[in-house]
């Protein structure tokens, strides 16, 4: 992990390593929390995520919510509160589900594709972004953490 001002960047080289660092984030999370998540399809974002969840003591299967939006997980150390709005139309989709209740509550928010609802987001929340290099293997991802 390298670390410059506010920014966390780790790269991995396997699927069990981007948990991991999933992982050590859902350990360190503190309640009312937000964590939007950025990469394209297929860089790890759920597996990051199942991560975060078992850092937070989440044993249940978790997986993205790309048809419902929203998932609650209740079990762990803090509600997990896990967005995933790729098919969103737009921020009125959000409104109906209620986010503020989510966003501003006691738990941890993780919003995969966050961009989409950029207008919506709070102001202080923690920015992720997973890419692949594939000059670097197939499995390598950067994971750069900074405070928005």
């Amino acid at each position: 992990m390298a670390e410059t001002e506010n920014i966390r960047v780790w790269e991995t080289h396997s699927p069990e390593e981007t948990f991991s660092i999933g992982e050590l984030l859902g350990r360190e999370a503190l309640a009312g929390q937000i964590y939007t998540l950025i990469g394209d399809l297929g860089v790890g974002k759920t597996v990051f995520t199942q991560g975060v969840a078992a850092g937070l003591g989440i044993t249940g299967t978790v997986n993205s919510p790309t048809f419902t939006i929203m998932q609650v997980y209740e079990e762990g150390r803090l509600p997990f509160y896990h967005f995933d709005v790729y098919r969103i139309g737009d921020v009125e989709e959000m409104e109906e589900i209620g986010y503020e209740e989510y966003f501003y509550g006691e738990g941890v928010c993780l919003i995969e594709w966050a961009d989409l609802i950029r207008e919506i987001l709070p102001p202080r929340h923690i920015r992720i972004t997973i890419k692949k290099d594939l000059e670097k293997g197939f499995d390598y991802r950067k994971i750069e953490m900074s405070s928005a």
